[in-house]
């Protein structure tokens, strides 16, 4: 991220979330920002974490499978994202998501 000299008052929060999906994953926030203007407002923000035993176990003991709860905890990580695209475009991106993590629980 770049805030140019003279604009002033600007304001700029980056925030960068991961959920790591097994126990290959990793995840690395590296941000750039380099800011020429002395009254600007600059923020980050990262977090990482990963799908808990207990959020398993807690939509398992409710009837759904491991796969079911997997994709359910990973659909709702994405809906911020998915909420700001169009119906048909949301709706194909959580399909193609489900169908990535076919086979990778377990």
């Amino acid at each position: 991220m770049k805030v140019e000299e003279g604009a002033t008052g600007a304001k700029s929060f980056v925030r960068c979330d991961a959920l790591l999906l097994d126990e290959r994953s990793t995840s690395e926030t590296k941000p750039y920002m380099e800011v020429g203007e002395q009254d600007a407002s600059i923020g980050h923000e990262a977090t990482v974490s990963k799908i808990g035993d207990d959020q398993l176990f807690y939509l398992m003991s409710r009837g759904l499978t491991e796969t079911q709860a997997m994709g359910m905890i990973v659909n709702g990580f994405i809906e911020p994202v998915t909420r700001t695209l169009p119906m048909e475009y949301a709706v194909e991106w959580s399909r193609l998501i489900e169908l990535q993590m076919e086979g990778s629980i377990g």
